[in-house]
């Protein structure tokens, strides 16, 4: 390589802006696009940490109360009309259900327990898409921004290949710049797939787990009424 071309070549800003800003329009739009899947997702991730560490709080604070040994009717009169966490909404379904139930001279009408059921059922699919809400964008953007970064590698070292035609010189200098800012598209798409997957695959773990306790307190809590109801 002669002086010249390197000399050339060391006075190139190689920089991650000065890449961005070089970068043909489609190929910007493409790294733009990706950084701002990457926002959003980091967004979702630690709103969804919040939201996760908020209901096994809410929850363990229910359970508390729930097993106390408490009556269930004083338990859900405390709770009032606005029940607050996923725990107490379920609770609350299941024995405003339990007391429509009811006839004016104390008897059940018929079918009580399957109505609970439901209605428990419909609380606890109304928690799943509260805690499922946003992770199919992290499972989007998972097995989509890869693809996205690599077209636009793709267009990036199209152009490139154009600007060496034009010139006419296949130096350093000319093919660098090119190769370099198509190659950060790819970069950036990983960046903002990797996090997405990873994250994707234990906020979905944490959420059929926080489900899992759900249902398994509205089976809890339907077999006590069963036994009422048997009695």
């Amino acid at each position: 390589m002669d002086q010249t071309t390197l000399a050339a070549a060391q006075e190139i800003d190689f920089s991650l802006l000065a890449l961005f800003l070089r970068a043909t329009l489609t190929v910007k739009i493409v790294m733009m696009g990706l950084m701002l899947m990457s926002f959003w997702s980091w967004a979702i991730i630690i709103q969804k940490h919040i939201l996760f560490r908020a209901a096994r709080s809410q929850a363990a604070v229910f359970d508390r109360a729930f097993w106390s040994g408490e009556p269930l009717d004083e338990l859900f009169e405390k709770m009032g009309a606005q029940p607050q966490g996923p725990s107490e909404k379920i609770f609350s379904s299941g024995m405003l259900e339990w007391r429509r139930s009811h006839r004016q001279d104390g008897g059940l009408i018929a079918g009580a327990q399957a109505r609970i059921d439901r209605a428990m059922d419909v609380a606890i699919s109304r928690e799943s898409e509260a805690l499922n809400k946003g992770l199919s964008f992290l499972a989007t953007t998972g097995s989509t921004a890869p693809f996205i970064g690599l077209f636009g590698t793709i267009w990036g070292i199209k152009h490139a290949f154009e600007q060496i035609a034009v010139s006419q010189n296949t130096s350093l200098a000319v093919v660098a710049p090119g190769i370099a800012e198509a190659l950060l598209a790819t970069g950036i798409g990983l960046i903002a797939a990797i996090p997405a997957v990873v994250f994707y695959n234990k906020l979905n773990a944490d959420s059929e787990q926080i489900l899992g306790g759900y249902e398994a307190f509205a089976d809890e809590f339907a077999t006590i009424l069963s036994r009422q109801l048997d009695a």
